[in-house]
């Protein structure tokens, strides 16, 4: 497997908010390629680190880039939700890393199906042990669910039409490749490229994909058994890539914030979201939509 080209997102600001010069456990709960976890132990040579990822292809990829830190490197196949069920002292940690966003060598493998701009088959599964795939739902679920699919997970304002239209297509034949679906949504959204203007597929390649790995599913649960399992000072800092994430991140801290409780849980160390620079979005457009929250365990 060649080694793809990776560039972490927000990695400074994301390690600043972790404060990973303090000796002690790091958990990547996103390891992708593994950029943000490879900086934090290149940066701090006492930090030990738990990595997760579900997408076994990515897990292969960054166990060989952190094989140089040998026994400070722990990595497990798992859903970051299954976090809390893992065997780690929590009392060691000292911060945990949330990144929601795709990593490039998802985007850049046709086979895969996540981008819109590739021709590739209807997939989109982060576990390839998942036994459904954005083209198995377009084939089975009714128009109904469809239209909400799109409404409520892309924020489509032509979700009925679209689903109208798959329901419709996929009479004659299912809707196998990313090339396909993309031709659809260009003449029901009656597509004409605009500088600055998001293509329409990319809502609803977004809207699939949550669908197909329930991404949205448990996150603020997650978020505070996590948070309560942090030792005081442990620090999250969570990056998300769109509306429905960031909202989810932000009002799980301001809830676990909230200053006329008796015992507020946490202090939330980002008061607005942390956004890319002009620069970064330069060398990475896909940084652009990144927002970072942070918070630290009173």
């Amino acid at each position: 497997m060649s080694r793809p080209e990776h560039i972490p997102v927000l990695l400074d600001e994301s390690l600043e908010m972790l404060a990973v010069d303090r000796p002690g456990l790091y958990i990547d709960c996103t390891l992708g390629l593994g950029g943000h976890s490879l900086e934090i132990l290149r940066r701090n040579p006492e930090a030990e680190l738990v990595g997760l990822d579900l997408d076994e292809q990515a897990i292969a990829v960054a166990q060989k880039r952190l094989e140089p830190f040998g026994g400070r490197v722990t990595l497990y196949l798992s859903d970051y939700r299954n976090l809390p069920e893992i065997e780690i002292d929590f009392q060691r940690v000292r911060g945990v890393l949330l990144d929601m966003g795709m990593s490039s060598f998802q985007l850049d493998s046709p086979e895969r199906g996540f981008s819109h701009a590739l021709d590739g088959p209807l997939d989109m599964r982060m576990d390839l042990r998942n036994k459904n795939s954005a083209a198995r739902i377009l084939e089975k679920a009714s128009e109904i669910k469809l239209a909400q699919i799109f409404r409520d997970y892309g924020e489509l304002r032509q979700a009925r039409p679209l689903a109208r239209a798959i329901a419709s297509a996929r009479r004659l034949k299912p809707l196998e490749s990313t090339a396909e679906l993309r031709t659809l949504v260009e003449r029901v959204c009656h597509w004409i490229p605009q500088r600055g203007k998001i293509h329409p597929a990319s809502k609803v390649f977004q809207a699939l994909r949550i669908e197909v790995n329930n991404e949205l599913e448990g996150q603020d649960a997650f978020l505070e058994r996590t948070l309560r399992l942090l030792p005081p000072g442990g620090r999250l800092a969570a990056i998300s890539f769109h509306s429905l994430e960031d909202r989810v991140v932000k009002h799980t801290f301001l809830r676990l914030a909230d200053k006329e409780a008796a015992l507020p849980l946490i202090d939330i160390l980002t008061r607005k979201p942390i956004v890319p620079s002009e620069d970064e979005v330069a060398r990475n457009p896909r940084s652009r939509s990144a927002k970072l929250r942070a918070a630290v365990r009173r």
